[in-house]
């Protein structure tokens, strides 16, 4: 069987919400983030020695990386479900999003939210990791400009991969200047499995408020 080694309030959320879209049966494995740093438990590098979040283990297989492993689970398990037909030029642009959000989006939201630890130490890096958030969430925002999901208007693992982009977004940059990106995340959010998934993975600190 399938094991979700899944820590709280992380990527590995959105691992639960792609196995509860395709109702396969999983064991999950919780860790919780240390109350001081943050940081993953040890417990984690037993599993695999990065110690990160999301690791998904399918007997004697470990696979890390969310979209490494929405790849796997989607090629083993998914029965040609949430992702387009391979050869098509809908696919070639799912592969893009599940790389993209990961590979290029997250790196400037990364560096906002560590930079502005640094106080004025990292004031001279602001602009520049401004100019940057922007264009990739006006590349988001854009992309879902008359369209309900981001590959054919059909919802996909892409859209699970770059969930996590979209709820941490409001941290860092105002929704009401990005309409398209807050009504996607609404959808996201509303749908049955993915509040199934919130049940079974527990308090999730980028969810709906309610």
């Amino acid at each position: 069987m399938l094991t979700v080694h899944h820590l709280n309030n992380s990527r590995s959320q959105r691992i639960l919400w792609l196995l509860e879209e395709l109702t396969v049966d999983y064991e999950l494995k919780t860790y919780q983030r240390d109350s001081e740093t943050n940081l993953a438990p040890a417990e984690l590098e037993q599993i695999h020695p990065l110690g990160k979040s999301p690791v998904l283990t399918d007997g004697a297989s470990t696979v890390i990386e969310s979209g490494a492993i929405i790849d796997s689970i989607l090629r083993h398990y998914g029965d040609g479900r949430l992702q387009p037909e391979i050869g098509t030029d809908d696919f070639e642009q799912y592969l893009q999003w599940l790389h993209y959000a990961e590979g290029s989006a997250m790196l400037p939201m990364m560096l906002k939210m560590y930079t502005a630890r640094l106080g004025d130490a990292g004031a001279p890096l602001q602009p520049r990791i401004h100019d940057e958030l922007q264009r990739h969430l006006g590349y988001i925002e854009n992309a879902l400009q008359g369209v309900d999901w981001l590959v054919g208007n059909q919802f996909s693992g892409a859209d699970i991969q770059i969930s996590f982009v979209v709820e941490i977004t409001p941290l860092l940059y105002s929704l009401e200047k990005l309409p398209n990106i807050a009504a996607y995340r609404d959808r996201i959010q509303q749908r049955p499995a993915y509040r199934a998934a919130l049940e079974r993975g527990g308090f999730y600190a980028y969810g709906p408020a309610s």
